[in-house]
């Protein structure tokens, strides 16, 4: 990896709202002989890499950045290597884990050289999984795992320390006591699922916090944000508020829908739309994953599985989370625009680095 991807934990963070219209990875002509993608696989790349990347859902800003990585790192390898090595893009427009187990067995008769996939429902596809890598095409997840299928590597956060880690920030800008609430995104994704659970797990240990309730919903900044706004009017109760997700941060709606006198928010996650949220103290911690890593190192990974027959030492790759608060926001919008992004405001930028510890 180029020595401007380091730093921060490796974390990276890229891509924006404008490749929102990109394609959503439509269903395919070309077909290609039941055992071609075995065949390419064991090629090991003479005639080019073809990576399947199929992630959640296309509109996400967080694979959105991923989605960057990943044609950041077959650039990187296609030119090392004197091989072309190219990402395949078929992310369905919405979560739905049948459409990504067909998503599967479309890289699959297209001759593909091996698959990346962020699991909606790991009960879904892991099935196609096993089948891809019985027919000699390895498959590597990200952020979301199928733990139960033959893929050869995982890599993305702990989910139950991320939930752990998101009450924890949250009892401790509460001073340990008020009635929480979890917004926890899609109920069938495994990952988010355990975040809940590590949530809660926290939760306990605190006698002064309760916990509301746990609220799914649809993934789309809109959604959430209507969702959190729902919760506030139905529980007046609430003064605070874990964001498993940073979904409702990615529009700027909750600026003036929080009091946050009254209502303190953590969040997981921490692109250019949602700094504005540390800026004006409605959400005093962000914990930053590696989206933009997701589709780097995953590609690299299973780039030279393919390549050079490489595999991780531990299938499991851990991933940190970066606690992103006012003191370090300008040293982290320097970052996020050394790393691609166009979208930071300049103010971040102008900020003064955080002093040393």
């Amino acid at each position: 990896m180029s020595a401007r991807r380091s730093g921060w934990g490796s974390v990276v963070l890229a891509g924006a709202w404008a490749m929102t219209l990109a394609c959503s990875g439509g269903a395919s002509d070309k077909k290609a002989p039941a055992d071609s993608a075995g065949s390419a696989a064991a090629a090991g790349g003479k005639g080019g890499i073809t990576i399947a990347m199929i992630a959640k859902e296309s509109a996400n800003p967080v694979f959105l950045a991923a989605r960057t990585g990943a044609d950041a790192a077959a650039k990187d390898l296609s030119a090392k290597w004197g091989t072309p090595v190219k990402v395949e893009w078929l992310t369905p427009p919405q979560q739905d884990g049948e459409v990504q187990a067909q998503r599967v067995r479309q890289a699959l008769n297209e001759g593909v050289n091996g698959i990346l996939i962020s699991a909606s429902d790991a009960g879904k596809v892991t099935g196609a999984i096993n089948d891809a890598v019985d027919r000699g095409v390895p498959v590597m997840t990200f952020d979301s795992d199928a733990p139960a299928s033959k893929r050869f590597a995982f890599y993305g956060v702990d989910d139950e320390k991320t939930g752990e880690q998101t009450m924890a920030e949250l009892a401790k800008v509460m001073n340990g006591k008020g009635n929480v609430a979890i917004l926890a995104g899609n109920q069938n994704a495994p990952n988010l699922q355990r975040r809940v659970q590590g949530a809660k797990t926290e939760a306990a240990k605190y006698p002064g916090i309760k916990v509301v309730g746990v609220f799914n919903h649809i993934e789309t900044p809109q959604d959430a944000s209507a969702e959190v706004v729902r919760v506030n009017n139905a529980y007046p109760e609430i003064t605070g508020w874990a964001f498993i997700g940073g979904w409702p941060l990615w529009t700027q709606s909750l600026l003036t829908d929080i009091n946050p006198a009254k209502i303190k928010v953590v969040s997981v996650d921490a692109l250019p739309s949602q700094m504005v949220y540390v800026d004006r103290g409605i959400v005093p911690v962000l914990l930053a994953q590696s989206v933009y890593n997701w589709g780097y190192i995953g590609v690299t990974t299973l780039a030279e599985k393919i390549h050079d027959n490489k595999t991780p030492a531990n299938p499991v790759m851990p991933m940190e989370l970066v606690r992103v608060t006012k003191e370090n926001l300008g040293d982290w919008g320097r970052q996020l625009k050394e790393w691609g992004f166009t979208d930071v405001d300049p103010k971040y930028l102008a900020l003064a680095p955080a002093a040393k510890k």
